[in-house]
């Protein structure tokens, strides 16, 4: 990892979706260990606690108190990593995107490195509000953020750095309405769906991804929505979509991030605790972001002995 300083940044916004529970996610976070087992692997941790963006809560579809999270979030970002941190945002919906990839854009800009996201995610977010069947915006961050049209009331005309299509990697994709789908499709946007997965695994295409970064010397921001996985093994969330990551996929992902030492950034966002079993969805995604911090089972040699004959 770039940095052994992680700031944990609470964002408990659920008004990016219809489904009520996500604002308990960085609690349960919390709840299930996340700031000790980053202390046990001799990380420096500063708990930054939870965002209040000033004004009312605001309702589903409320683009300007929307906006005023995502204010919040990319500053607080932006902030953590000008001082030299990883910004780990614990949400809350995938609307907090929004913020969280506006506050790494505007570190790069400064840096001159290009970002690159990879969204680990059942679904593509790259509707737009005239596309959405739904109107949630936590479907839509991808598309706001690389300029689509439509979110005006989002960035109310500011200047701002705009996020590359060309550089977002969806990755465990399996589930995409008919409207983002055209937009994915227009903008050349890299798609690893489950059917590649299936096909190839997860080292091969993963591989090629992380290799395309390193060679740009690129700053990756990972966002990890909880209905990546499986709902059998994470049912906390509400936009469950069966036929997910596994359990050992994940891990194996998450290791190799942090082999990689590319990620500059990173969400972990949708845990509903409503919606799920005794913690459980929580626990697996404390093990998960352990993994890409570096817990390993045994340290892997890099120089092997043949065998003997």
């Amino acid at each position: 990892m770039p940095s052994s300083t992680i700031e944990l940044i609470g964002a408990p916004i659920e008004i990016g979706t219809s489904e009520p529970g996500a604002v308990m996610g960085p609690a349960a976070l919390r709840t299930a260990g996340l700031m000790r087992v980053l202390h046990d692997l001799g990380l420096t941790v500063r708990d930054a606690g939870d965002l209040t963006p000033d004004g009312t809560p605001g309702q589903q579809r409320d683009l300007p108190a929307i906006r005023a999270w995502m204010t919040e979030i990319s500053r607080a970002v932006e902030t953590a990593l000008n001082g030299g941190s990883l910004p780990l945002v614990m949400g809350g919906d995938h609307s907090l995107s929004l913020g969280s990839i506006d506050g790494a854009l505007r570190h790069c800009r400064r840096t001159g490195q290009p970002l690159f996201v990879l969204w680990l995610d059942a679904h593509a977010d790259f509707n737009t509000l005239e596309t959405s069947p739904s109107g949630n915006v936590h479907g839509m961050p991808l598309a706001a953020l690389c300029g689509e049209p439509g979110f005006d009331a989002l960035f109310d005309g500011e200047p701002r750095p705009l996020l590359d299509p060309r550089r977002v990697h969806l990755f465990g994709l399996r589930s995409i309405d008919a409207g983002e789908r055209a937009i994915v499709t227009q903008r050349h946007v890299n798609v690893v769906d489950m059917r590649t997965i299936d096909e190839f695994g997860v080292v091969a295409p993963l591989r090629r991804i992380l290799d395309r970064v390193a060679a740009e010397n690129g700053h990756l921001h990972a966002s990890f929505d909880v209905d990546f996985l499986d709902p059998t093994i994470a049912p906390g969330v509400g936009t469950t979509v069966p036929g997910g990551a596994t359990f050992r996929e994940a891990h194996l992902i998450m290791e190799m991030l942090c082999d990689s030492g590319l990620v500059g950034s990173l969400d972990v966002v949708e845990l509903n605790p409503f919606l799920d079993e005794r913690g459980r969805s929580a626990r697996v995604l404390v093990e998960l972001v352990a993994s890409l911090f570096g817990r390993r089972i045994i340290d892997r040699p890099t120089d092997v002995p043949p065998l003997e004959a």
